[in-house]
């Protein structure tokens, strides 16, 4: 794959989108170009009209995301749903949307969240039986691309209480059917997201996507492949803010002398060198373990994700503080690598629910 991000998709790139008030939030014209290239279809099988390629391939892919903070539906669409779908789907389904997807034609997305925190154990969406299928009713937060999918993945509660493991079900929801309705929610990074509320939803039996009260495990391998995905980004955006930041060492002077001279400066730097090659490893791992088994990669997925979220969080943290006052402000591109690892660090569970999940996964 020829990623030429950096010449096709600069940071002015998401400055535009941000100051127009771009009601997409993202250039469909840079998202047909990902089409052409074939990476919309980069984890759908050739069958179905995608590249039928691996996780670390796509994980090339969102690396590259992060080191120009580019807001594409590639996370959404082609990692969530595609994943979703090709694993999961009825050969209807797939035979429905996988073709759609990798065509351009069709973005989709993953509801889960309901609350401010990730808590997919907590889904209290219900979905009670109704004559023509079920009725979906309550709402999903933090959706990306929530307002503008053509396709809703939805997690809802079949049976049970919030907290059990059983009683979860997935729904392929037309986000246009009567009931739903979608808000956008600009993130702090200004890439998107919605809520999305569900007022008695009427969908049919054949909508389900899996098994019926059996979709915990189903649903925790897409978002098993979600985490490491944005792990990638992570390490992307943390990579390119610490190269931002030793190359203004090389810039800036103090005292007469460049600043990178400096032994306090260099020690911090090596730091973060080490963690970042530290967490481009755990990613690398978690993407390689997700190509052999999506339901044996759990624990080095959780790994990688707290791994990527604290180094790129220190990355960027040291970042604006070695830049000085230009770092703090928004004209300085380093603020925006900022955001969006904060953005990141909370999608699909934050570095400290990764930590209690390998903790318990581990049976402590």
């Amino acid at each position: 794959m020829n990623l030429t991000f950096g010449a096709n998709t600069p940071i002015a790139h998401l400055r535009k989108l941000r100051d127009s008030g771009d009601a997409t939030g993202f250039s469909r014209a840079l998202w047909q170009e990902f089409v052409a290239m074939g990476w919309a279809g980069i984890l759908i099988p050739a069958e179905h009209g995608g590249l039928g390629l691996g996780h670390v391939e796509a994980g090339v892919v969102m690396e590259e995301l992060g080191r120009t903070l580019t807001p594409s539906p590639f996370l959404s669409t082609a990692i969530l749903a595609a994943t979703a779908i090709a694993r999961f789907g009825s050969e209807k389904q797939k035979r429905d949307f996988l073709p759609r997807i990798a065509a351009g034609e069709l973005l989709a997305t993953l509801a889960v969240d309901e609350s401010s925190k990730h808590r997919p154990d907590r889904i209290a969406l219900a979905a009670d039986r109704a004559a023509s299928g079920y009725a979906l009713k309550g709402a999903k937060t933090f959706v990306i691309d929530g307002h503008v999918a053509d396709l809703l993945i939805v997690a809802a509660r079949t049976s049970g209480a919030p907290g059990q493991t059983g009683g979860v079900t997935m729904f392929v929801v037309d986000p246009h059917a009567k009931g739903v309705k979608a808000e956008r929610t600009p993130m702090v990074d200004s890439h998107n997201a919605a809520r999305i509320t569900f007022d008695n939803v009427s969908v049919p039996a054949d909508a389900i996507l899996g098994k019926i009260n059996d979709g915990s495990d189903a649903l925790e391998g897409i978002l098993n492949v979600g985490r490491a995905a944005i792990a990638s980004e992570l390490l992307g955006a943390g990579e390119e803010a610490f190269t931002r930041t030793v190359g203004y060492f090389r810039e800036r002077k103090q005292f007469g002398r460049l600043i990178g001279e400096f032994q306090a400066l260099q020690h911090r730097a090596a730091h973060l060198y080490c963690e970042l090659e530290l967490t481009r490893s755990a990613v690398l791992k978690a993407l390689h373990s997700l190509d052999e088994s999506v339901a044996a990669s759990s624990a080095i997925v959780s790994i990688a994700k707290a791994k990527a979220g604290a180094t790129a969080t220190l990355t960027v943290q040291e970042a604006v503080q070695m830049h000085g006052g230009i770092g703090m402000t928004d004209e300085f591109d380093v603020g925006l690598f900022m955001k969006r690892v904060r953005v990141g660090q909370e999608l699909f569970g934050d570095t400290n629910f990764h930590a209690h999940r390998l903790a318990r996964l581990n049976h402590y």
